[in-house]
């Protein structure tokens, strides 16, 4: 692998364990860069377009699919689409920077598929009674919501092997400290940096 293609640094994990705040953290390592989902959902209050989420029409998002625009995409809970543009993959390469995608286990093993090379974590709870709490917290959902996101979390933990690493958010200092750690291991991965080794193989005449 080139050293010129970016690192994909991929992250999923429930709704609520925490996923996004660790995103951040990520993002503060120098030369990363975030991949701006497309989403049919409606924009909740506090979001902003083109920070986490560019929000589509269903007609304009199927017309990128069409196009072929999408890394992966997936229908998530039967209603809301959700889409990686292959434009960032594109751009990170470009800008010499590292890609990090906060994508469901759907889409995470849609781009395994297609970048193996691509290093995936998985954000975990404590504990179910924690999950619930800090979905609560929010206030944001009806208890029939609540219900079924709780049941997604446990579905979507089953897939935990699929992914390169696993971080329990139980304390956030440890956690940033374990996916940051996680981002600048990969970074000096032998195929990653194939190139450049060989280059000072030459140096050395062989």
């Amino acid at each position: 692998m080139s050293s010129a293609e970016p690192l994909v640094l991929i992250v999923s994990g429930p709704s609520g364990s925490g996923k996004s705040t660790l995103v951040e953290k990520i993002l503060e390592l120098p030369g990363t860069m975030l991949s701006v989902s497309c989403t049919t959902r409606q924009p909740r209050k506090t979001e902003t377009n083109g920070k986490w989420y560019n929000f589509v029409t269903e007609s304009e998002f199927q017309q990128m699919v069409a196009r072929g625009e999408f890394l992966e995409y997936a229908q998530v809970f039967g209603k809301n689409w959700y889409g990686t543009p292959k434009k960032w993959l594109d751009q990170a390469q470009a800008q010499r920077e590292d890609l990090v995608l906060e994508i469901d286990v759907q889409g995470a093993l849609q781009v395994k598929q297609k970048l193996p090379g691509a290093v995936a974590i998985f954000v975990l709870p404590p504990s179910r009674a924690e999950l619930e709490r800090r979905i609560r917290a929010r206030g944001q959902d009806s208890e029939d919501e609540i219900a079924r996101r709780l049941e997604r979390a446990r579905q979507e933990m089953l897939n935990y092997s699929s992914y390169d690493f696993a971080v329990i958010n139980d304390d956030l200092r440890r956690a940033t400290d374990d996916v940051q750690s996680i981002a600048r291991g990969s970074r000096c991965r032998t195929a990653r940096n194939e190139q450049r080794i060989r280059e000072i193989l030459k140096s050395f005449g062989g």
